[in-house]
């Protein structure tokens, strides 16, 4: 079992950052590959990066690559999504999950265990 809390959102303006942060709890969290995922309103759930187990690979969507970095610390058992050059169309409900394995993945069905997510809003 893995329960994962986001933290770090807020409101920032166009071309600002933010760092959110998923902090895991439960003994799978360092050989599991974690994602983050966002929905804006009226949207669908859509991926955002990926992670593996060591830290190792990590995968992007286009819409965000060169712009936000994932990266984790398996000592602290949390995973973080640096955010910059942000756009108003980065405004979503943000979402930490675990993957059942190692593997860094954007299908979110591989995606066992979510966290509640964190609102980033960005103002132009």
């Amino acid at each position: 079992q893995v329960q994962l809390v986001e933290s770090g959102g807020g409101l920032v303006q166009a071309g600002g950052s933010l760092r959110l942060s998923c902090a895991a709890s439960g003994r799978t969290f360092s050989s599991s590959a974690m994602g983050w995922f966002r929905q804006a309103p009226g949207k669908e759930r859509e991926f955002v990066a990926s992670i593996s187990w060591s830290g190792g690979n990590a995968v992007y969507a286009v819409s965000v690559s060169g712009r936000f970095t994932i990266s984790r610390d398996n000592a602290k058992n949390t995973v973080y999504l640096q955010m910059n050059s942000l756009k108003p169309e980065d405004t979503a409900v943000y979402y930490c999950a675990a993957s059942d394995n190692g593997i860094p993945t954007s299908r979110s069905i591989m995606y066992r265990y979510w966290g509640q997510g964190t609102q980033v809003t960005v103002s132009s």
